[in-house]
């Protein structure tokens, strides 16, 4: 004996042994979860599963890993030509960026070289997460209102223990730490769930209440404007004007020539097309041209009277601005300041993201890229985790400075590096000139920023005509952030806005569909050269038509979209069509299944000519016409007239549904029943099957399975026979992997699955003949799937498998597996795609004849046997 087969002696009973133990724990298993309960299960159905989806989700690490650093895929490529446009909108976006971030600092509230941080660290952290070109970084309109805001609030609770820029940095820092932990986590979809007129609502709201802010400082006016609602600031103004003093002759001067420039530039680049170029440099230059000149007559003006310590002016200047970083250091991040400025970070992480991915998306689109919205959301995250350490505030995208980058020819995002440089030198160089800026022309340049942030009232027309009910969520973010604040005006536009969506998503639209039979007409024309003479073109018209087809289309058309000559054909007696419109989810789930068992309880009969015998057979949620006996009595209590005429309800109905003669004569419902002097004589179908298509189902639950197993045991107790439940098009292997557990595609007689609390379990209205029935039904239907396909189905599998030839033909020897085809064009077990996901059965095969690829499939498969 060798050594080989000692060994294998040695360890083959305890490999055995193992193996017999890992066995009986695994069926143990599946005996406690119910594993052999499932028809789907024990016939040997593929499904999808947990570990496909773990695969797809880890699938390629190194791709994902690359992705969060953006500059590895275009830096090693950056050549002179993109320097040089780099160049040129770095220094155009700086010389806007300068005088507005001081700007911006004094709305939040902050010194002036808080705003010069944050443009210097947004514009040098972003450009290496960047997945956009176009967008700036840095202080913003709305952000620095909500800063400013939350400051005011904090103070006034907690006066004397914090100061404005150690809140401000606090604020900054958690903002970027949870919108980098949202991108890091691929959240970033949430998003989605405000449109577009909320957003413009609170934004709108917003540059409205910043412009009436900066009013005060523009006429030189004494208003309180911190924490009162604008209505009010706006009054206060309004009453204060007798108060203006020589501010307003800086302020109105600077507001007036940066319109009318923007104007001219604007009208001179539609006149002269050639030179839109130079007209659009001078409208970019004019914030920084009227605040040097400005700043010129200012200091001409006010040095004779800058005398003492503290010289008195006679307007407002902008003063000290510390040369360099003066403010670096940790942001203070205690228990008592996390607590009182977490009430204030919802709207500013809101705020922060909201606007980002907006303009982000926006430009994006018009410069032909696409943009990773996780990825941007790190980027800002970034951020502002790192500014509060040079000193800056919150920051994140500038709509306006971002179309100047744009329009300025921006090849890349290290655009951004020549922006902070020049930032760089106007800290350290330039901020004793800052001295002598006037505020008032600082506050034009921001009511002059922010009047691009209202909507124009063609855009509020706009939301009214697309969708009635957005154009009211965005007057209320308007109107609420006007007359309260902007953080319940952001609160009052996402609250209805989801209201919106889960009133939506509860009442989802679906049709019932019928048949058009179709063919396609086109129209050849050929022209040939005519003979050398000079005679004309001759040209051959010839029609050709293409073969008739059956396509599905709504019963009823309520929305006007179809020619109304058109006879639509409803399906086969005993046999209704539904397509659902959306998801079918808990939310809805409720109300499909009232529209499908009214809809099978009115166009087929239940399962005797009559259903009821007697009244007393009737029951209670069913009730019929009123009794004429009470009816009577009732009447002779109260002496009424016997005028009246007939009592309703002397001659019992049946239980057939109420008709009124005008629908009926209209057309409006059919009609089946017929009164006899017997009784009722309905010739209603008995309800056979039911198709589904799920081609705009994108998502299944628990609930809603199990709503789709009560609606199949009502309709079958209705009709007295089984009915089929056919499903066309289901494009998800979730989705067919929840219809499989429910019991769907296989025809099994597993008609429930696990509830979360259940009462009374269906499977206990179950006999075993019912049992029995459903059984013989699938394993039949099984049976014909395999020996006789659709005359529809081989067709379609035979244009395919001609083209699959062809393309095998033309293998290029790479190796790969080229999926087999099912009878319907579906892909089979085995398969795998290029990302490593097995792909199970998808559509007709014999373990799931009522899964098809198509509704016309599904028919065919219903009416074959007729």
């Amino acid at each position: 004996m060798t050594a080989a087969t000692s060994n294998d002696l040695a360890t083959g009973p305890a490999s055995s042994g193992n193996n017999n133990i890992r066995s009986r724990v695994t069926n143990a298993a599946k005996a406690v979860v119910g594993h052999n309960d499932n028809e789907a299960l024990r016939s040997g159905v593929p499904i999808v599963s947990t570990g496909d989806w773990v695969r797809d989700v880890f699938n390629q690490p190194r791709p994902r890993l690359s992705s969060y650093f953006p500059f590895v895929h275009w830096l090693p490529s950056y050549n002179l030509q993109w320097g040089i446009g780099d160049l040129i909108a770095g220094i155009t976006v700086a010389l806007v960026l300068v005088p507005q971030s001081m700007s911006y600092a004094q709305l939040a509230n902050l010194a002036p070289e808080y705003g010069l941080y944050s443009s210097f660290v947004g514009v040098m952290i972003y450009a290496l997460f960047a997945t956009s070109k176009d967008v700036t970084i840095g202080p913003v309109a709305v952000m620095s209102l909500q800063t400013g805001q939350a400051i005011s609030k904090v103070l006034a609770r907690h006066p004397g223990i914090w100061t404005a820029n150690e809140i401000a940095s606090a604020i900054a820092f958690l903002c970027g730490a949870i919108c980098f932990g949202i991108g890091l986590l691929r959240l970033g979809w949430v998003t989605r769930y405000i449109p577009a007129p909320a957003v413009s609502g609170f934004m709108t709201g917003s540059a409205i209440t910043i412009a009436a802010g900066q009013v005060p400082k523009l006429l030189g006016l004494t208003v309180t404007t911190n924490g009162v609602p604008t209505y009010k600031v706006i009054i206060d103004s309004l009453k204060s004007l007798p108060q203006t003093n020589l501010n307003a002759a800086f302020g109105l001067t600077a507001l007036a020539f940066l319109y009318i420039v923007r104007g001219f530039c604007n009208y001179g680049a539609r006149r002269w097309p050639r030179l839109s170029r130079t007209f659009f440099f001078i409208s970019v230059l004019r914030n920084a041209f009227v605040i040097i000149v400005l700043t010129i007559a200012s200091k001409l003006w006010l040095n004779p009277l800058n005398v003492g310590k503290k010289p008195k002016y006679p307007i407002s200047i902008l003063k000290d601005v510390p040369r360099g970083f003066q403010h670096m250091g940790q942001p203070k991040l205690n228990t008592g300041l996390l607590s009182a400025i977490a009430p204030e970070l919802p709207v500013s992480v809101i705020v922060l993201l909201l606007e980002h991915i907006a303009i982000a998306q926006s430009f994006g689109r018009v410069n032909n890229y696409k943009i990773n919205p996780n990825q941007e959301l790190m980027a800002i995250g970034v951020t502002n985790l790192v500014g509060p350490t040079f000193g800056a505030y919150a920051a994140t995208g500038s709509f306006s400075r971002t179309a100047i980058k744009a329009k300025s020819g921006v090849r890349t995002p290290l655009a951004g590096w020549v922006t902070g440089i020049v930032v760089i030198i106007a800290i350290y160089a330039l901020t004793g000139t800052f001295y002598w800026i006037p505020n008032a022309a600082l506050s034009a340049v921001i009511i002059h920023a922010v009047g691009d942030l209202i909507a124009s009232p063609k855009a509020a027309y706009q939301f009214w005509l697309v969708q009635p009910l957005e154009f009211f969520i965005f007057l209320a973010g308007v109107l609420v952030t006007i007359f309260a604040s902007i953080d319940i005006g952001i609160y009052v536009t996402i609250a209805s806005s989801l209201a919106l969506l889960l009133v939506r998503l509860a009442h989802p639209r679906g049709r019932w569909l019928g048949i058009v039979r179709i063919s396609h007409e086109a129209t050849q024309r050929e022209s040939g050269d005519g003979p050398a003479e000079g005679s004309a073109a001759r040209s051959m018209t010839s029609t050709i038509y293409g073969g008739p087809r059956e396509v599905f289309v709504p019963l009823q058309d309520k929305g006007g979209l179809r020619d109304p000559s058109i006879h639509v054909r409803p399906p086969p007696p005993g046999v209704l069509i539904y397509r659902l419109e959306d998801g079918l989810v808990y939310a809805n789930a409720s109300h499909i299944a009232d529209v499908i068992t009214d809809k099978a309880q009115f166009e087929t009969r239940p399962s005797s000519q009559t259903r009821y015998k007697s009244r007393g057979d009737r029951p209670w949620n069913d009730p019929g016409p009123p009794n004429p006996y009470l009816v009577k009595a009732f009447r002779a209590i109260t002496c009424a007239s016997k005028r009246r005429g007939s009592v309703p309800g002397d001659e019992f109905d049946g239980g057939l549904p109420t008709v009124s003669h005008g629908a009926q004569e209209n057309g409006d419902v059919p009609w089946y029943g017929q009164r006899t002097a017997d009784g009722i004589n309905d010739t209603r179908p008995i309800l056979r099957a039911i198709i589904f298509d799920f081609s705009s189902v994108s998502n299944v639950d628990t609930t809603s399975i199990q709503t789709l197993v009560d609606v199949r045991r009502s309709v079958e107790r209705y009709s007295g026979e089984l009915v089929e439940f056919h499903f066309a098009s289901v494009l998800s292997p979730w989705i067919r992997r929840g219809l499989l557990a429910g019991g769907f595609g296989t025809g099994s007689a597993d008609r429930t699955i696990t509830e979360i609390a259940p009462v009374v379990p269906h499977h206990e209205y179950l006999t075993q003949e019912e049992v029995s029935r459903a059984n013989a039904a699938a394993e039949a239907r099984r049976a014909e799937q395999q020996q006789q396909p659709s005359r529809r189905g081989v067709g379609f599998a035979a244009d395919i498998e001609k083209d699959a030839g062809s393309e095998n033909e033309k293998d290029d020897g790479s190796g790969a597996e080229i999926p087999a085809l099912s009878k319907e064009g579906g892909l089979v077990q085995g398969d795998r795609l290029d990302d490593g996901v097995n792909v199970p059965v998808v559509w007709a095969n014999e373990l799931t004849p009522f899964f098809h690829l198509d509704l016309a499939s599904a028919l065919d498969a219903v009416t074959r046997e007729d």
